[in-house]
Formats: structure tokens, C-alpha cells, sequence
């Protein structure tokens, strides 16, 4: 019997999201609960055949790998995980394959963050549930300009967004040129005025070396008093202390964060005591829509797996 482990399934989705019956003599268990300390998960998925991971939620470094005797297959959502050793896993002989994703999830949900920030709705919601009315005032978008860091699949979405609401768009990244900019109807500024003239601030960059800690405390003392920020990209492109700095200093005027440092966040965690930024749990790209696509196509590689014609392969 073939078995089968689903991990960080934090909803409970993936079971009712795809026909894994289609899969015949198979054990299918689904894991709820992020599984951080390596000791333990390697005690877990030591008996599985194929592991379905969530993109970038559960790590799987060499140390990991080398410890899976019966992992033969290794299922991620995404055609790019950069959570998992790639070059390993091809040398241990496990196949990793991935999925395609739902593309306009992530930028809907930066706009709802955008949104829920500038017209303030989580006060609004709560003191309309408290018995109050009105209190404080928000803001319009027409006029204002709108920063994108990361021009790039995700960012140029934003733009457009922010264009049919009347704003000024500028954007900045290592590689954005004027004539790519302008392609979008976006004007090329360099890095520091990014930061100076954005009323709001989106993050669209791909985590890697060089864009880890790129938004420090430099960039945000940069920022007008009355900004605000919003990162759905990844949790390390910003200096976490910097940032819990300035929203405690009111240096900026509140952010919007749907990615951290860690995942899950820490219930401990300072920044959950604030009270001028919106929390979302990584949960930008996780619609219905996804779940059935991608736990949908990993059943496909997994069939496809078995009859030898494996299919969406990262590790080729």
C-alpha cells in the first residue's frame, strides 16, 4: 500500500479539495499542525512513500532527506520551492515534482490589505460591533501614489490596480529599467525615492540573498510619517526589528504583513500587540480555487509517477 502524507494542511482542505480516492491502494493522512522541530517530523514521515508539502511551509534540507528511506516522491504546490534541496533529493534518487498555481490570488489579497488599510475596516468593523459609529476618517487613493518594489508577474498587477484607482504609480528593483517601467504606464524612480515619495508601499520581490533585509531601517526612516506598507512577498525581504520600530514610533503611519520571519507566526509574537497593523497568516495566494488545482495536479503526478511517466518535474 502506498503511503501518502499531506503536510501543513492548516484548513483541513486538502482531503475535501481533491479525489485521492482516485488513487488506489493507498493510505492518505493529512497534517494539520506545522511540524518545526526536524527530530520529530523525521519521526512522522519516516514511514511515507510520497510527501505533498505546501510551498515554503515545511523545510526539506539534506539533513532531511538523507533520513527518508521510503520517500520516493515529493510533491510540492508551485513549479519553484526554494524550501526544498533540490540538487539532494536528484542525488538520493527522490523525484520532486510541482503544480501550477492560482496566478491573481496574491495580488487581490495586497488590494484587500490596500483597501482595508486606507478606509480603515478593521476599526470600523469593530467598533460598529462594539455599539459606536463613526470615529476616524480614511483616505482616498486618487492622487496618491502608489511604490511598488518588484515591478515584476505580481507587482505589474498592483500597478494596474492602483492606475484604475487614479494614483500615481513608481516602482524600483535591481533589474527594472525605464523602458520596463514604462511598458506599465510606471515611472522608474531609484530606491530612495521609492521610499520617500510612496503613500503606500507594496512589496513584490522574490526572496533571495540579495533582497533579504533590503527594506532595513534606512528605507522606512525614508517614509513619509502618514505611509503605509504592505508585504504579501516574503517575510525576510523586511528587517522585522526595523519595522516593529517604526510602527511603534509611529515613524510610519501603520502596515499591512501577510509573510514573517517565522511561519506560523509566534502566538507570542510583539508585532500581534500592535494596534496599527492589519495581520493576515501567509494566507495571499490560499483560495479555494488553489486548493482544488493543486491538490488536484498533485494527484496527477502521483498517478503519473506510478506508470512511469512522471510529469511537472523540478529536479530533472
Amino acid at each position: 500500500m502506498l503511503k501518502i502524507a499531506i503536510l501543513d494542511d492548516y484548513q483541513e482542505a486538502a482531503l475535501r479539495s481533491a479525489p485521492w480516492h482516485n488513487i488506489p491502494d493507498t493510505e492518505v493522512k493529512a497534517f494539520t499542525q506545522y511540524i518545526a522541530d526536524e527530530n520529530v517530523l523525521l519521526e512522522t514521515l519516516e514511514p511515507f512513500d510520497v510527501i505533498v508539502a505546501m510551498r515554503e511551509r515545511t523545510p526539506f534540507p539534506a539533513s532531511l532527506l538523507a533520513k527518508l528511506p521510503n520517500l520516493k516522491l515529493l510533491v510540492t504546490t508551485a513549479m519553484r520551492n526554494l524550501a526544498i534541496d533540490m540538487e539532494y533529493a536528484k542525488e538520493k534518487g527522490i523525484l520532486v515534482c510541482g503544480t501550477d498555481m492560482v496566478p491573481h490570488s496574491t495580488y487581490e489579497h495586497t488590494w484587500a490589505l490596500i483597501l482595508a488599510l486606507a478606509k480603515n475596516i478593521p476599526e470600523d468593523n469593530a467598533l460598529l460591533h462594539a455599539g459606536g459609529w463613526q470615529a476616524n476618517s480614511g483616505i482616498g487613493l486618487k492622487g496618491k501614489t502608489l511604490g511598488v518594489l518588484g515591478l515584476g508577474r505580481l507587482g505589474k498587477e498592483v500597478a494596474r490596480i492602483g492606475q484604475a484607482f487614479g494614483m500615481n504609480v513608481i516602482a524600483w528593483s535591481q533589474n527594472l529599467n525605464a523602458e520596463q517601467a514604462a511598458d506599465h504606464q510606471v515611472t522608474l524612480v531609484d530606491k530612495n525615492e521609492l521610499f520617500r515619495q510612496s503613500d503606500i508601499l507594496s512589496i513584490h520581490l522574490l526572496l533571495s540573498e540579495r533582497t533579504r533585509g533590503i527594506v532595513g531601517a534606512q528605507e522606512l526612516a525614508l517614509m513619509k510619517p502618514e505611509a503605509y506598507l504592505v508585504n504579501t512577498a516574503r517575510g525576510p525581504i523586511v528587517n522585522e526589528e526595523a519595522l516593529l520600530t517604526a510602527l511603534k514610533t509611529k515613524q510610519i503611519k501603520a502596515a499591512a504583513i501577510d509573510v514573517y520571519e517565522v511561519e506560523p507566526l509566534p502566538v507570542d509574537h510583539p508585532i500581534r500587540k500592535l494596534d496599527n497593523v492589519i495581520l493576515t497568516g501567509h494566507t495571499g495566494y490560499v483560495v479555494q480555487e488553489l486548493y482544488e488545482l493543486a491538490y488536484g495536479q498533485a494527484i496527477e503526478n502521483i498517478q503519473a509517477w506510478q506508470q512511469g511517466q512522471a510529469q511537472r518535474v523540478l529536479n530533472g
